[in-house]
């Protein structure tokens, strides 16, 4: 019984020799499933360092950019412009335009009080009536003078008649010869007369001189309009005009880069008020005047269409080619730089930023756009790519855009 009891007991050195053992087993293990971890971490990129890389944006370009020679800016200016004003003093009573409007040439603007001037016109004219009249009373009597002259001369040849007799019908027929002479002056200077009180009258009329657009409205009806404006609250100009249709281009070309400009040369005109349009245009003309304080010159650049959202003052660039723009090239593409673009398998693929990661894309190219490339498919406008991207990026791997 003894025996059986002590063969219950524990045996206590074999039960301390097995933990040591199992924990010099799993520590190997642990080591070797850490190292696998770390290196599938590594082979995924979580632990591999960011790719310092620089980045390009994918957008639209001209083909013009392609033969650009120079580049100026500068504003549109209208070669002709007016401020429309009269040469009569007087309270405006109407203005028939407002900004914008559109004028024809003679088309009457505003209109000045001119009952003064409206009465001296009718009483000119009424003074050429009267002249008239005076003039068919002096042919009247010119008429029953000549006739008693004919008659008085007859009788005399045959001397029936004495000679102061005669004489008499003559003096009468001189003087009604004079008679019409001065009533035919008269009506010259009566009409003399109408015609400056129609110009005095027409003064009062403010007339568009060419057509044009209306750009500023300067007085208002009530307000006193005079030639000089020199009157206290007085206003010169009436509204100011300009020739939409006479609208070029003012830019300074540097005296450096003047030789490369030719007048008839072809150019492609953006404007900041309308950013995703490029309008053409031509050289009209080098101004044969050096500005001193920018040595630079003046180049008129002349719009080769008519669009009415052009107004004088907007800020232009200019771009000065060395060929037209073909009909085919008239509309952006989209490009991205040549070295953002790599081959993989023969087939182009671009990097395409995503967060601080980047996504091998497929891509389709067309023509060359000078350092950019055409993109035909595959991107889209705004995304950005890498350029000159890293011989160990690839795709998902981590990336950190350094600074330009």
């Amino acid at each position: 019984m003894a025996e059986d009891l002590s063969r219950l007991k524990i045996d206590k050195s074999a039960q301390a020799l097995r933990p040591s053992r199992r924990r010099a087993f799993l520590l190997p293990a642990l080591i070797l499933l850490v190292a696998v971890c770390l290196a599938a971490l590594y082979v995924l990129g979580v632990l591999k360092p960011a790719a310092a890389v620089q980045t390009a944006t994918a957008s639209f370009v001209y083909p013009s950019q392609n033969f650009t020679v120079l580049n100026a800016s500068g504003y549109i200016v209208a070669q002709r412009k007016a401020a429309v004003a009269s040469k009569a003093t007087g309270r405006l009573t109407s203005l028939r335009v407002e900004e914008g409007s559109r004028v024809a040439r003679g088309q009457v603007i505003a209109q000045l009080e001119n009952d003064d001037a409206e009465a001296s016109r009718d009483q000119a004219a009424a003074n050429l009536s009267v002249s008239r009249a005076n003039l068919n009373q002096a042919k009247t009597a010119l008429e029953d003078a000549a006739r008693d002259y004919d008659r008085n001369r007859r009788l005399l040849e045959k001397g029936i008649i004495a000679r102061n007799a005669f004489d008499l019908a003559e003096t009468r027929y001189r003087s009604a010869q004079a008679a019409v002479a001065g009533a035919e002056a008269a009506i010259r200077a009566a009409e003399a007369g109408l015609r400056g009180a129609s110009v005095a009258l027409e003064y009062t009329r403010i007339r568009a001189p060419f057509d044009a657009v209306v750009l500023t409205k300067n007085a208002d009806i009530g307000d006193i309009v005079t030639p000089l404006g020199a009157a206290a609250n007085a206003k010169a100009a009436v509204v100011t005009i300009a020739d939409l249709g006479s609208l070029v281009v003012e830019v300074d070309v540097s005296e450096a880069n003047i030789g490369r400009v030719t007048v008839g040369q072809p150019c492609e005109i953006q404007l900041d008020a309308m950013p995703d349009e490029r309008f053409p245009g031509r050289v009209h003309m080098i101004v044969p005047t050096v500005d001193r304080s920018k040595a630079a010159v003046m180049v008129k650049v002349r719009f080769l269409n008519t669009d009415l959202r052009r107004l004088p003052d907007m800020s232009a660039k200019v771009a000065f080619l060395s060929r037209p723009v073909g009909p085919d090239e008239g509309k952006p593409r989209l490009g991205v730089p040549r070295a953002a673009v790599m081959q993989r398998g023969g087939r182009p693929v671009v990097y395409v930023v995503r967060g601080d990661r980047v996504r091998e894309t497929d891509i389709r190219t067309g023509r060359g756009l000078g350092e950019m490339i055409e993109v035909t498919g595959g991107l889209k406008a705004g995304e950005k790519v890498v350029v000159n991207p890293p011989a160990a990026l690839g795709d998902g791997g981590r990336i950190e855009v350094a600074e330009p």
